[in-house]
Order: structure tokens, then C-alpha cells, then sequence
């Protein structure tokens, strides 16, 4: 999206109005947001313009018609990826946002699945750390996710096995102990049926089908550091801006 708001189409610029109230909280969720007729009436556009304005802020996930009520503010439920969590902690010292919080659900050795092997670059059934975490908000579960590294990687961080928060993430323990910077990531989204260990934490029937984010990580010699999936949860968004000039 450009930086200069007096670029955008009218109906957008509006809607990016909104949207800022949204996010500063002048507007709460449930909030109506302004009407077809306020949004005519000041701000000299067409009926036309005024109604596309609801439509991008229900696009984007920051209103909702509710019948008898009307259109309302909400903020949308996005997920926050691993990549984003990394630079997160690289920027600001967290790897979440206002409001964000995880939970440790399992730390240990277990044998590589072939998915987990090829991805790690070891023998199917060689012992790899798995954690697993559930992140949630205050709308509930965002999503569970997995993440697998090379089974030495405990030896010299034996915090990896334990069922408890890393102060610095798996990047910036595995970091501080080996020297091994994560510089270069790959992402593969996908639709997958959720398996029973997943389901139960993820609060949906086995078999569901859930968004799915793969994340591969390279560090500065080209070797895999880790690899996660993430699988979300309904009415979540995974989103992203750019600015293409």
C-alpha cells in the first residue's frame, strides 16, 4: 500500500481512516463504524464510494455486519508467523504482539518422521527435539505450533528439552550457544487435515482442514537449523503488506 494516504482511491483512503481508529482503540470492537450516510456526508463522496468502504474494512477483517445491529468494529485475528516472530525478537527483544501470549504443551527427543527428516536433512528415525507451543490471544487459540531441530543442537542447548519458555526463542538460544545465526528462510503454505495430537490443542475434530505454514531455516553455512508448522485456527488470517515502489 502507498505510504501517502491523498494516493489512494477515496473509499480506501477512508477505510484506512477507520482502520487507524480501530487500531488505537477510538474505535472498540462493536463500535458501529460511520454509516453510509455519515461517511456522504463528510467526506463529499458518492453513495457508491461511501458503501465500498464497509466492504474493505469486512475484506480486511476489521468490521462486521451483524443483523439488527449493523456494521461494527472488530480487530481482526491474525497470526503471527514464525519469520515474523523471529524478526520480532530481533527488533523489539519479543517474539509477540500486544496481547500475545504462548504455552509450552511438550519438549523432548523423538524419532524424525519422513516429513521432519527431509526437512532436517537426517535419517528417518534419528532422534530430533520437538517443542510445541500454543499461542493465544484474547479471541483463544491463534495456532499450535511444532518445531523440530537436529538432535545435537541439545547437547549444547539442553534447554531445548525442557517444557518451558526460551527467553530468546529457539533461534537466539541456538544462536548464543553454536554460533549458527538463522539468515535465510523458506515458507509453504498449505491446506492440511489436523492429526489428533494437533486437534486436541487446537480445540477442532481430527481430520479438519486448517491453514498451514512450513517454515524452513538456514543459518550462515547453508546448513537447516530448524524446521516448524504452524497450524492455525478458524477465522484466522495470515497477511502481509507490501510496498511495490
Amino acid at each position: 500500500m502507498s505510504g501517502n494516504p491523498s494516493a489512494l482511491p477515496p473509499y480506501r483512503r477512508i477505510a484506512a481512516v477507520i482502520k487507524a481508529q480501530i487500531e488505537r482503540g477510538d474505535l472498540q470492537p462493536g463500535d458501529r463504524i460511520p454509516s453510509v450516510r455519515d461517511i456522504v456526508r463528510d467526506e463529499d463522496v458518492s453513495v457508491a464510494t461511501a458503501t465500498r468502504v464497509a466492504a474493505v474494512l469486512r475484506a480486511e477483517g476489521y468490521a462486521q455486519t451483524i443483523p439488527g445491529i449493523g456494521t461494527v468494529a472488530r480487530m481482526p485475528g491474525k497470526m503471527t508467523p514464525g519469520p515474523d516472530r523471529l524478526q520480532l525478537q530481533r527488533s523489539t527483544g519479543s517474539g509477540f504482539r500486544t496481547g500475545e501470549r504462548a504455552e509450552i504443551v511438550g519438549a523432548g527427543l523423538v524419532p524424525a518422521t519422513e516429513e521432519v527428516a527431509d526437512a532436517l536433512e537426517v535419517e528417518e528415525g534419528d532422534s530430533v527435539v520437538q517443542r510445541r507451543r500454543r499461542y493465544l490471544d484474547e479471541e483463544g487459540v491463534i495456532a499450535v505450533s511444532t518445531s523440530w531441530l537436529a538432535g545435537d543442537l541439545a547437547q549444547a542447548a539442553p534447554e531445548l528439552l525442557s517444557a518451558a519458555p526460551l527467553p530468546a526463542m529457539t533461534f537466539g538460544l541456538v544462536e548464543a550457544r553454536t554460533g549458527r545465526r538463522a539468515v535465510k528462510r523458506r515458507d509453504v503454505v498449505s491446506l492440511r487435515a489436523v492429526p489428533e495430537d494437533v486437534a486436541l490443542l487446537l480445540d477442532v475434530r481430527p481430520g479438519t482442514l486448517a491453514l498451514t505454514i512450513a517454515n524452513h531455516y538456514w543459518d550462515q553455512h547453508g546448513q537447516v537449523t530448524e524446521y516448524a508448522r504452524d497450524f492455525m485456527s478458524a477465522d484466522r488470517q495470515l497477511a502481509a503488506d507490501y510496498d511495490l515502489e
